[in-house]
């Protein structure tokens, strides 16, 4: 009518649901929570304000990542079946659009938390927003060692939280930073296993794909058994008492026994897709057991 595009209410709900999508809101939940957990074991409380802007800001930051990672991504989400429908891929939002969506959440990021937090958690986020983006993103291609470059960025949230309240990188933040990196690399070569035709047809380069299974499994394993130990140092820094402490001696364990059931394959052909589904319970896990002790505290 009068040459105006009839556009319906479900289609605009339905380009909102993709812009929301661009951001990968389970993954943006994920490191809001583990923000949170760095803002609870700092020995400062932070107010509303800071609180807020500090998991706001966060939120931007990994959106605004995701966003662009999946701008970058377009043409290859295509070739996987487990990113064949996001929205760029599916070409049910135009390219520019999502370019410009992402710039301006992470202007918004850097400006709130450099204003209402403080410049190190600022600086800090950039930091993990610009390796994700501009070195992790095109290295997938290049190398499986990208994942250990793309864990860095993953590891940033708890980090965060623990700067907004202290405005110093200390010990137990870098223990945090140090679980989550570490965490990192047994579930996604999980997923590596899990999805290793998907990630050959798109053309990146996995530890699987390009090492061979056993390297790959030996790999994870390595990772599995340093994450215990490092865990546990939150106790020796006084941060985190017994609960914590078994909790987090009982997760690891389990991702330790799913990921040496690898070493023989032929009798747990499955044992990857048990290695993932331990990585994703250890995190949740362990966030409550470090809660526990802070109210105990």
């Amino acid at each position: 009518m009068n040459g105006v595009p009839n556009i319906s209410l479900q289609s605009q709900q339905s380009g909102w649901k993709d812009f929301i999508e661009l951001t990968k809101p389970r993954i943006t939940l994920f490191c809001i929570l583990m923000t949170l957990g760095g803002l609870a074991m700092a020995p400062q409380s932070v107010g509303f304000i800071t609180l807020t802007a500090t998991l706001l800001g966060t939120a931007l930051s990994v959106g605004a990542a995701n966003t662009l990672n999946m701008y970058w991504e377009r043409a290859t989400d295509k070739l996987m079946t487990r990113t064949a429908s996001r929205p760029l891929a599916a070409e049910r939002l135009n390219p520019k659009w999502a370019l410009g969506f992402g710039i301006l959440q992470i202007v918004l990021s850097m400006l709130i938390l450099t204003v209402a937090v403080n410049p190190l958690t600022a600086v800090l986020s950039l930091f993990a927003f610009a390796s994700y983006v501009f070195i992790y993103t095109p290295l997938k291609r290049v190398t499986p060692h990208a994942l250990l470059i793309g864990a860095v960025p993953g590891a940033m949230p708890p980090l965060l939280g623990w700067t907004a309240a202290t405005a110093e990188v200390s010990a137990p933040g870098v223990v945090l930073f140090s679980i989550l990196l570490i965490w990192q690399i047994p579930h996604f070569i999980a997923i590596s296993f899990n999805h290793m035709h998907d990630y050959k047809n798109a053309g990146i380069k996995t530890w699987p794909g390009e090492r061979g299974a056993k390297p790959a499994t030996y790999q994870a394993l390595l990772y599995s058994v340093a994450l215990i130990p490092v865990s546990l140092l939150l106790l020796y820094f006084e941060v985190a008492g017994l609960v914590y402490g078994a909790t987090a001696v009982a997760v690891g364990a389990w991702m330790l026994v799913a990921n040496l059931k690898g070493l023989n394959p032929m009798k747990h052909p499955a044992w990857a897709k048990q290695l993932f589904f331990a990585s994703l319970v250890y995190l949740p896990v362990l966030t409550v057991g470090l809660a526990i002790d802070v109210i105990l505290q």
